[in-house]
Formats: structure tokens, sequence, C-alpha cells
């Protein structure tokens, strides 16, 4: 079995989860640039067995896309060209950064640590992963 990849796309930095190949246990993996994440999971998915993404999806409190959802939905349109057998999952994302955030504090992070932006970008994709891990059980 293979492992299912999250994905928390920002316009700067983004930020990857992945799972054990057991689909057991969701972990950081990376923060990439945004222009260069398609060039990553290609490098990546040659090491590694992947048969799913999950992409957060960026909503308002009102359940609107955010201003960065287009450029979200652009990236998945570029994410199934590249990975057309791979199927593609969209996971709400609101409150995963400040979620994050929490997690950093109660797990006793540095505050010099918790303002590393890809900390939070890679705990927020941690959160995905898990939020859509356990909406399949």
């Amino acid at each position: 079995m293979g492992r299912i990849l999250a994905i928390d796309y920002g316009k700067k930095r983004t930020g990857l989860a992945v799972t054990d190949s057991l689909r057991i246990i969701a972990t950081a993996l990376e923060t990439v640039e945004s222009r260069n994440l398609l060039a990553y999971l290609k490098g990546y998915t040659q090491k590694e067995t992947v048969d799913e993404f999950v992409i957060g999806m960026p909503r308002t409190l009102r359940n609107e896309d955010s201003e960065t959802a287009p450029l979200v939905r652009k990236f998945i349109i570029e994410l199934k060209a590249a990975f057309p057998e791979k199927p593609v999952h969209e996971v709400d994302e609101r409150f995963t950064s400040s979620i994050a955030q929490q997690t950093m504090i109660s797990g006793g992070m540095k505050k010099k640590d918790r303002q590393v932006k890809g900390n939070v970008d890679k705990i927020s994709a941690v959160i995905i992963l898990q939020s859509f891990m356990e909406s399949r059980n």
C-alpha cells in the first residue's frame, strides 16, 4: 500500500505531510517553495510510493473560497495533469494554521521556532492529512 501525501499550498511556500506505508501515522515531510512543488513531488514519488494526494482548500468562515482558493484550484489542475493516475482529494483547511500554532505551543516549541513559517506549513499539512484519514474511518 502506498502513502498518502498532504499538501498545504501557499503563495510562496507549501507544507507537506505524508503517511507511513501502512497509513497509520501522519508525519511532517518538508516545506517547499510553491514554484518548485511539482518538481519536488515528481522526485519524491520516484523514491516513495504515493497512491493519493490530499490538498487543503482554503475557505472563509462563511464556507466560501478564500482569496488563495483560485491558486489552489490552479495547482490541483497541474497536479492532476502531472499525476493522472492518482486521486486528488480536497479537505477544508479552515483553522489549520491556528491549530498548528496551538499544537506548537502545547508541544513546548520555543517561540523562535514557532515563528519559522515553514514549521506552521508542515504542521498544517499534518493536520490536513489527519483530518482526511479520520474522515475515512
